[in-house]
């Protein structure tokens, strides 16, 4: 017997409830034969999902019981009467979702609405956002960079090298960041509200507002970095160079396009042509070759090398990709979790939830001051997301259905592929070829969906 709850999240998206694709996990593996469940809304609040779920969940020879609406999936009438309550459930998510959208609405409205995050080079101080002077440094010298005409890919290279850190974590700059920085009115002390806004119906998405709704812009709501004046002109050289861009011919998309990377220096490759051959050069090396070794390679050499590796691995793919399916299968029965530790962390998580319960009662009957119960319950959800953190790791170590599923797509596609490669076949190179990566002037590493890594020279 097991606990599996989600608490917190949304039950519109199956994908994103951790200890719901746990449930299925264990389901398919055979450890469960009935699942109990307070009613449909807690189970899914997406009809497709949920009714998706429980005709798996039937195949298995799972059976699920609802208590609130006193339904057992073991009875072939049941899928009907689940489509009616989780259409229910549904409509009150999209409700609930809708409720609150607007509430974000009216406080935009209002002004009074405070948006969650800071950008780089402010931080949040009792909603208010503050200047963080050692970030505000680098969003001036990136107005002034760009002032003085270096480029966005400059700017962006200046900073990796330098190792200045970024507003999450890490160090390396890329075109994007430092663009939107240019483009970002928060830096004159300006907020611009509902950039974009989460669709109304089933699946939700995010998406950038070009005028399906209102958008709310607040003069002086802060304190600025950067001059209106600075930041004008950046949107004018901006506007000037992007219609020189867009005048240009649009790039073509090419089947060795996104799919090549350095070994060296870990730029990508892009391709250039010169005196009538087509080439793909790193582009570190391309702005200088002091920055990368690795010089350009004929657009050809890439295309053989791959028509070379497709024609061996072929006739020895029973040879190669079978055992490795076997492995990763052996891998998943031999897996080191061990499930009497992640089952004593289900039990904690289970007292510890119920504790969070007995605490909402007293609560609400007036037993518990508000105070106590916030300092408690903090205490309980805390150690709540420890043992979380802690059974994920654990997890961690199973089996990853995800390459598996891969590696079987893969040895499908070359099972049914031709015998041989006279040239490319560019459907059969894009359903197989993840990335190659360029080791050296003479050697590439393809790596191929479902992770097999081959090398090849050229």
């Amino acid at each position: 017997m097991d606990v599996y709850e989600d608490e917190g999240l949304t039950g519109t998206r199956a994908d994103k409830r951790e200890d719901f694709q746990r449930m299925l996990k264990d389901c398919r593996k055979g450890k469960i034969d009935r699942i109990l469940t307070k009613s449909i809304s807690r189970f899914a609040r997406n009809t497709k999902d949920c009714l998706q779920t429980l005709r798996e969940l039937k195949a298995l020879g799972v059976e699920v019981e609802f208590e609130k609406e006193q339904i057992n999936t073991g009875k072939i009438t049941s899928e009907m009467m689940v489509s009616f309550f989780s259409s229910a459930a549904q409509e009150e998510s999209v409700s609930i979702s809708s409720n609150m959208r607007l509430g974000c609405r009216m406080r935009m409205r209002k002004g009074t609405y405070i948006n969650p995050s800071a950008p780089f080079g402010y931080q949040l101080v009792d909603r208010n956002l503050i200047i963080r002077e050692d970030e505000a440094k680098v969003v001036r010298r990136i107005f002034e960079s760009y002032l003085a005409g270096k480029g966005i890919d400059k700017i962006a290279d200046e900073l990796s090298e330098e190792k200045i850190p970024k507003k999450h974590g890490g160090t390396r700059w890329h075109y994007d960041g430092v663009a939107y920085i240019l483009t970002n009115e928060r830096y004159i002390g300006d907020t611009l509200l509902q950039k974009k806004f989460t669709t109304d119906t089933l699946p939700f998405k995010l998406i950038i507002n070009k005028g399906q709704k209102d958008r709310y812009y607040i003069h002086n709501s802060h304190e600025p970095i950067i001059s209106r004046s600075d930041f004008e002109q950046a949107k004018l050289l901006l506007e000037k160079r992007n219609r020189i861009h867009y005048q240009q011919k649009p790039p073509q998309q090419y089947p060795l396009s996104r799919k090549i990377r350095c070994g060296g220096c870990g730029y990508s490759f892009k391709r250039k042509v010169c005196s009538g051959k087509t080439y793909w050069v790193c582009r570190s090396h391309d702005q200088g070759k002091d920055r990368c070794g690795i010089k350009q390679i004929e657009e050809p050499e890439f295309y053989k090398a791959f028509v070379r590796m497709y024609n061996k691995l072929k006739p020895n793919c029973r040879y190669i990709l079978n055992p490795l399916l076997d492995q990763l299968l052996a891998l998943k029965s031999r897996s080191t979790m061990s499930s009497i530790k992640v089952s004593g962390i289900n039990k904690e998580i289970a007292e510890l939830t119920d504790q969070n319960l007995i605490l909402n009662r007293l609560r609400s009957k007036g037993y518990m001051g508000s105070d106590i119960f916030m300092e408690q319950t903090n205490e309980i959800n805390q150690k709540i997301n420890n043992l979380r953190s802690l059974r994920r790791k654990l997890l961690g170590q199973d089996e990853d259905d995800k390459t598996i599923a891969a590696v079987k797509d893969l040895i499908a596609v070359i099972e049914d592929g031709p015998p041989a490669l006279a040239d490319l076949d560019e459907p059969l190179f894009n359903s197989i070829v993840d990335t190659i990566t360029v080791e050296s002037q003479d050697k590439i590493r393809f790596r191929l969906t479902g992770g097999l890594e081959l090398n090849e020279p050229i």
